[in-house]
């Protein structure tokens, strides 16, 4: 059995939690998030001791390991709307830098043309400096696959480590030619 999935999830004071079929309801003071399980998991809601627990319905392979996934997307959506999310990354090279005008996230990292990268509906991107992006929001999955996206426009390259990373993110560094010989 999931160890993840047969905790127990307790539900934080002012989150209110509403089942409805295979559909999960979660809203709190930062927002609201909807999201619909899979069939081979069951999920109850204990209003008295403000718990969500997830059960399978079988124990064939996917149920099984469905089980604690749930557990944990239902887990995300709490500390969601409770928290929300936020990743950070820093944009390193001479002349890159980024802007956010109106829902456009402007990127000049060293193409002949700045990128322009719309911003989802949900995600609030500030930039405190222009080497530095914040993106925020309140679903785990769309922040990180925002951040992703916009690293991706421009990964570091090994060796001068120039481009987009996430903030602290290591980059592996190469020699270059030169010190071969």
């Amino acid at each position: 059995m999931s160890r993840i999935g047969k905790k127990p999830l307790p539900v934080p004071k002012g989150v209110k939690v509403q089942l409805d079929g295979r559909s999960l309801t979660v809203e709190g003071p930062k927002g609201k998030l909807q999201w619909e399980h899979r069939p081979e998991v069951a999920v109850t809601y204990d209003e008295g001791a403000q718990t969500l627990a997830v059960a399978r319905k079988n124990d064939e392979a996917l149920s099984r390991a469905l089980h604690g996934t749930t557990r944990a997307v239902m887990q995300n959506m709490i500390v969601g709307v409770t928290q929300g999310y936020e990743r950070r990354l820093e944009i390193i090279g001479v002349g890159y830098l980024a802007a956010v005008l109106g829902q456009v996230l402007q990127l000049r990292v060293g193409y002949a043309n700045e990128l322009q990268v719309p911003i989802p509906e949900g995600i609030k991107v500030s930039v405190p400096d222009p080497q530095h992006i914040v993106i925020q929001g309140i679903d785990k999955q769309m922040v990180g696959h925002f951040a992703a996206s916009v690293r991706a426009l421009r990964k570091p390259e090994p060796y001068k480590g120039k481009g987009i990373r996430f903030l602290g993110e290591p980059v592996r560094r190469k020699q270059g030619k030169a010190m071969a010989k």
